[in-house]
């Protein structure tokens, strides 16, 4: 599939990033939720998440931009998938994520134009309203793309997150030299 054509715009945006913020459930899954009822009455959750995705995340991890996550759910699968990427901060159970936005401003000590935000819905749309790259999946609800700076042409949970740090990175000049730093 060939690259999709950026605009000025969101170059010049994407070249202030220092934080990329994600929304979970659409973005970095499909957004299928799976539940697992056993005999007992407890209940597992399952989530599945893309290997591209997460070494993009990873990666910029290692560059030095700092991500976090941000959603509604409660899920020890995410808190693993997060560790193993390097998501710095990682906040669930978040009915309203403004304040979780907040907080991980002022830990990261940056600015809404600093942040490049990846959401699906429309909790989502308070925060793409603040973030400096505001960035929509390709398959996100039609308000979301509609506040979005940029919508991938990946869908979530197939590669969205990754299309976005690779767009941060090249408009920041330093894709070229990240490749070399990706791990398995």
């Amino acid at each position: 599939m060939p690259a999709k054509k950026i605009s000025a715009e969101v170059k010049r945006r994407a070249k202030k990033i220092r934080l990329l913020l994600m929304d979970v459930d659409g973005t970095l899954t499909n957004g299928t939720v799976c539940l697992q009822g056993f005999p007992d009455g407890s209940v597992a959750e399952m989530k599945v998440f893309n290997a591209h995705d997460g070494a993009g995340v990873k990666l910029a991890s290692i560059v030095g931009l700092r991500s976090g996550v941000i959603t509604g759910r409660n899920s020890p699968a995410l808190t693993q998938r997060a560790r193993e990427m390097g998501v710095k901060f990682v906040f669930q159970g978040q009915a309203r994520k403004t304040s979780a936005y907040e907080e991980i401003l002022k830990r990261a000590g940056v600015r809404d134009e600093e942040v490049a935000y990846l959401g699906d819905d429309l909790p989502d749309l308070p925060l793409l309203g603040r973030a400096g790259l505001a960035v929509a999946v390709g398959d996100a609800a039609v308000e979301v793309k509609r506040a979005a700076h940029y919508v991938t042409r990946a869908n979530g949970g197939e590669g969205a997150a990754r299309e976005l740090v690779e767009l941060i990175l090249k408009a920041q000049g330093r894709w070229e030299e990240s490749i070399p730093k990706a791990l398995a």
